[in-house]
């Protein structure tokens, strides 16, 4: 008779440690609020200056938590940090930006945009918006295609652990602002297939540095760069600001950003369609653990 608990050769499950490591997260989370939130707002300090970075630290932390019981080193969920990281963490950047830049581009093919020198743009702007994203990338890349979504590749398969990702992704953003009508049906077709986008780029890697990348040029290009709105939150001080020549929402993305136009779909499609073309970038000691075991979910 098969445990429920543990596999064969007597191990738990990687279902109960994809459980075990959301309740640790979501522990970190409840602890934060109730006990340090509180005394850093009384001492003044802003939330929007620290959030981010807590909820990468408190996700970081769960993945070494469970990576430690599990008798692996940090490194073994993608953290590997090296020249081999940093190298694809810039190629995935550039990555990211190309991808937007080809929305963007097709949006004002079809005369659906224009662009006009934000007065408050300065290069120092550009490089908060570079950090406060490189903090999102972090944290949404450790939470989506970390130690989770690993397990649940390990435990059930690439494929259906990129289809449970991309519902668990694109749910999460549908409390953004903006997320209604056909705004909220595009958006959260383009981040599903952004989250498998990302989930891909883990694949051929298996490390987190190229999702990060990608993830944070993405959204770097979109508000920075660019001026759109990012998953429906604005930016201030970009470096241009577009504007619209009054096509519908969902050719445009309106406030929600590209996220939510045809266009931005089509570039997650491009990338998509380009990962599945590249062989990877495996190292050769990934390559013998790859395998998932399906009935040890």
């Amino acid at each position: 008779m098969k445990s429920i608990f543990f596999d064969e050769g007597r191990r738990l499950r990687n279902g109960w440690w994809a459980c075990l490591f959301l309740a640790i997260v979501a522990t970190g989370l409840s602890g934060f609020q109730e006990l340090v939130a509180p005394l850093l707002k009384r001492v003044g300090v802003r939330s929007g200056d620290w959030v981010v970075g807590v909820l990468f630290l408190i996700t970081l932390l769960a993945t070494w938590i469970c990576t430690r019981l599990r008798g692996e080193p940090l490194a073994s969920a993608g953290w590997r940090m090296d020249r081999r990281w940093a190298r694809e963490v810039a190629w995935g950047t550039l990555f990211g930006i190309g991808v937007m830049l080809l929305a963007a581009g097709l949006l004002w093919a079809v005369g659906g945009v224009t662009w006009e020198l934000d007065p408050g743009r300065s290069f120092r702007a550009l490089g908060l918006g570079f950090g406060m994203f490189a903090l999102v990338a972090l944290w949404e890349e450790s939470l989506f295609r970390g130690f989770l979504f690993q397990r649940l590749v390990a435990g059930l398969g690439a494929w259906p652990a990129q289809l449970i990702l991309a519902l668990f992704f694109a749910r999460a953003h549908w409390g953004n602002p903006g997320m209604q009508g056909a705004t909220k049906l595009w958006a959260t077709l383009d981040i599903a297939l952004a989250a498998v986008f990302l989930g891909l780029a883990y694949l051929r890697t298996r490390s987190l540095a190229l999702p990060v990348g990608i993830h944070l040029g993405w959204n770097w290009a979109q508000g920075h760069v660019l001026g759109f709105g990012v998953s429906g939150t604005s930016v201030s001080n970009g470096w241009v600001r577009p504007v619209f020549q009054g096509k519908p929402e969902w050719v445009s993305g309106g406030a929600f950003g590209l996220e939510a136009s045809i266009f931005g779909v089509l570039a997650a499609l491009v990338g998509i369609l380009l990962l599945w073309r590249w062989r990877g970038s495996v190292p050769a000691p990934a390559v013998a653990t790859e395998a998932p075991a399906a009935d040890s979910i």
